[in-house]
């Protein structure tokens, strides 16, 4: 088996909170101990609620904000104390779609140049040679050549998403971190995307980093998955592992919520009582515990917190993981 493509351990991101009258508040421990490998041309996809931190996942690796604490390596490459010119330089191998395609271009740069401005960065083409590869990965996404003078305003939300595509695939990365690429968009445009995605996986043995909510979509486009709460990786595995058997209640939740065509198979949406605790004050012991309905939960769960361990065919952070399934309990 070769060495996968990129290796995160432990990553740690934390953020100042309170501000000049309160320097003492307590850090917002977004991301808290993360580590997953990703191999060559794997989708590994990272789920959980908002603000469990699986953005802050995506935007750390790629150095668009710093590390706390941890380390991840590209290629056997560390990322984390790479100073900026080597920096640049390895960010024509990783490369990130974002959320919302419209607030991630420029409205006052043609899509042509959008496209374009990596390619003259990282010297990969000049002269006409560079709008025959802006044409070449217009026709790459499903567009049209000739968009590439019209404005970002001029397009639809599915058309800006694949302009989005466009200009992460111009520098040639080996990685792509998707944030919720899909997320803004209408259901039949979701498919669209997902599917040249995979397309585009396929062609050019590209690894992703796919940020979802929604297990649906997840189950889609990827081989792995990753679930977050609060900070913390709780269950991993094949995504078919995961979803046919989880074995985290929190996974068993948005589990429950992923429509299911056979009524008789589903066993009913099971909604979580509470809010998810701060994460400028996690709780002590399981992060869930406080919103656990697993019948086996015990004092033990709200002082000792359980680490990923295997079972099966995943990885869960549960005291009672074999105790399975739990998709008939509903609250």
């Amino acid at each position: 088996m070769s060495a996968p493509l990129l290796v995160v351990n432990g990553l740690v991101k934390h953020y100042r909170s309170g501000g000049f009258l309160s320097p003492a508040a307590p850090p917002v421990r977004a991301v808290d101990g993360v580590s997953f490998e990703i191999g060559r041309g794997e989708t590994l996809g990272l789920v959980g609620e908002s603000g469990c931190g699986k953005s802050s996942v995506g935007r750390t690796l790629l150095r668009l904000q710093e590390p706390t604490s941890g380390s991840a390596t590209l290629d056997g490459v560390e990322i984390f104390t790479m100073q900026p010119d080597a920096l640049r330089a390895m960010r024509r191998r990783m490369q990130m779609i974002f959320q919302d395609p419209y607030g991630s271009l420029n409205p006052r740069m043609r899509i042509g140049d959008a496209i374009a401005e990596g390619i003259r960065i990282h010297r990969l083409a000049t002269g006409a040679a560079v709008g025959e590869r802006v044409s070449a990965l217009l026709a790459e996404v499903g567009l049209d050549a000739g968009y590439a003078t019209r404005y970002p305003h001029e397009f639809s939300g599915g058309q800006r998403q694949r302009i989005g595509i466009a200009r992460a695939l111009a520098v040639e990365p080996a990685l792509i971190v998707c944030d919720e690429p899909v997320s803004a968009l209408d259901v039949s445009v979701q498919a669209q995307v997902l599917n040249l995605l995979a397309d585009l996986q396929a062609q050019r043995g590209l690894s992703y980093l796919f940020i979802a909510h929604d297990l649906a979509v997840v189950r889609q486009i990827a081989q792995r998955i990753a679930v977050m709460y609060l900070g913390r990786i709780v269950e991993s595995g094949p995504v078919d592992a995961v979803l046919a058997e989880p074995r985290h209640p929190y996974t068993v939740a948005l589990r429950s919520a992923v429509p299911e065509p056979d009524p008789t198979r589903h066993g009913g949406r099971i909604v979580l009582a509470g809010d998810p605790p701060s994460p400028a004050s996690p709780p002590p012991g399981c992060p869930f515990h406080t919103r656990c309905f697993h019948p086996s939960r015990s004092e033990r769960c709200r002082t000792e917190r359980p680490e990923l361990r295997a079972v099966g065919a995943q990885l869960v952070a549960c005291h009672y993981a074999e105790i399975t399934p739990l998709v008939e309990v509903a609250t």
